[in-house]
């Protein structure tokens, strides 16, 4: 039996990675090539500078599995100084938060268990959408909470944590959204059929990659991610922070190499950075912040597209290929975060400037190409580095007492790009017949309950 499944995990191996390779520039060739700035369009100081807005797109209520009512969630991210929030209960589309979002029969248990069901009254949701509701202090806060409406956590029903967050979903969309085992496709085709956007949430709690950080640069893992958001335009990226980091530890990983599959079609990948709260306590754990002209719905979405913000968190495990060296855990400590204060492209260089950060690290095709504090290390010239024709994009990590802030990817494009065709034939059939194989429901407790019976022995 244990050669049999040896010989099964080879196959599917030797399937999937059939194709995965795709051209690059040979070493050592000269490329030309344009690095394109996600921040391009930011004002950073002066008259008309951009604002700064911390914002969270994933969280949760009793409205689904959340220890914490709505009315109880919105009023702590107000309270910890959030600019923006989308709730994204699973399977209940999100609505204004002195609404009640469709019941679902799935967590009616939650009164039962005495679990609060709350959302705002109309006065509490115009003080806070405005800014004038009351801290803990007594005094108001003076700057307005934006609600992001038309959130959702879909295939809420699956073991395999496939879980997709669409947004700017029309009334009723997705409520009641099962999904399927690994169905990650279902729900980004619901979204992108409903003129919405989509992210993958924590593909680490799918990979499982906390036990096994080789999940993350398998090449089936990585092939599978990567042609969803080829397929699939309106799926913007994946969620490289995710709560506490828990099972979501090395997505960074996963999306370094995702990277590199999808650009040379043309293709990026925005990183996302959630707190995927379930109670008040972890709020302050991973979240972003958006560069703005003016803090709006128009505005976030537009952000979300163009990756003019930077992922944050408080929480991450150490790793040896990127890093950190060791662990951070900066949760609820009132600490500042370090934040990229400026960033800059002209030619080949990059400039940032930061705040609140020790040091900073610029990573290229999935390596640390330069490390240092921000003063000596904040511009990065990419013709005086070895091998730099190569790169396919860079990006910066800031790293301080107060937590992680990273940058999207900087692309470098020399103009040339394939076009990406969905497998057909032979190869086609027999990776749709392995892909429902193991999507079974039958198929899918096994392997969970092969995973407990592992976890226990180590």
């Amino acid at each position: 039996m244990k050669k049999t499944r040896k010989i099964m995990a080879l196959f599917l191996a030797c399937v999937l990675c059939v194709g995965l390779l795709v051209p690059a520039a040979a070493a050592g060739e000269e490329k030309t090539y344009t690095v394109v700035n996600p921040y391009a369009d930011v004002v950073w100081e002066g008259d008309g500078a951009w604002g700064a807005y911390k914002g969270n797109l994933h969280s949760h209520t009793t409205y689904s599995d959340a220890d914490e009512s709505l009315a109880a969630m919105v009023k702590e991210y107000y309270e910890q100084g959030f600019d923006f929030l989308a709730n994204s209960d699973h399977g209940a589309t999100g609505v204004e938060w002195n609404q009640e979002p469709t019941r679902q029969i799935l967590y009616s248990y939650n009164p039962l268990i005495g679990k609060e069901i709350a959302h705002l009254t109309d006065e509490e949701y115009e003080a806070i959408t405005s800014g004038s509701y009351p801290l803990a202090s007594g005094s108001p806060r003076g700057n307005k909470m934006v609600c992001v409406t038309g959130a959702n956590e879909l295939n809420n029903l699956t073991l395999t944590k496939c879980h997709v967050n669409g947004y700017f979903l029309p009334d009723g969309v997705g409520d009641g959204f099962g999904g399927s085992e690994n169905g990650y496709e279902q729900a980004i085709q619901l979204v992108q059929e409903n003129g919405g956007l989509s992210h993958i949430n924590h593909p680490g709690d799918l990979l499982d990659s906390n036990k096994d950080i080789s999940q993350v640069s398998k090449p089936w893992n990585v092939r599978f991610f990567s042609e969803l958001l080829l397929k699939y335009p309106t799926c913007l990226g994946i969620e490289v922070f995710n709560d506490r980091n828990s099972t979501t530890g090395y997505d960074r990983i996963l999306w370094d190499n995702m990277l590199m599959y999808t650009l040379p079609y043309g293709r990026n990948i925005i990183g996302f950075s959630n707190s995927d709260a379930h109670d008040r306590l972890n709020i302050d754990t991973s979240f972003s912040v958006f560069m703005m002209e003016e803090n709006n719905v128009e505005n976030i979405k537009k952000t979300m597209q163009s990756g003019a913000f930077f992922c944050v968190t408080r929480i991450l495990p150490a790793n040896d290929i990127i890093g950190p060296a060791e662990a951070i855990d900066a949760r609820n400590m009132n600490l500042a975060y370090p934040m990229f204060t400026n960033v800059s492209v002209k030619g080949h260089v990059l400039s940032v400037s930061a705040e609140n950060a020790d040091s900073i690290q610029w990573i290229a095709n999935g390596k640390v190409i330069a490390t240092g504090t921000p003063a000596q290390c904040g511009t990065l010239d990419l013709d005086q580095i070895s091998g730099s024709e190569d790169f396919l994009y860079v990006r910066a990590e800031l790293y301080g007492e107060g937590g992680v802030c990273l940058t999207q990817a900087f692309v470098l494009d020399d103009g040339n790009t394939l076009t990406y065709e969905e497998p057909t034939g032979l190869l086609k059939e027999v990776r749709d017949f392995i892909f429902r194989l193991v999507s079974t429901r039958t198929f899918t407790i096994i392997s969970e309950l092969f995973k407990m019976i592992r976890n226990k022995i180590k």
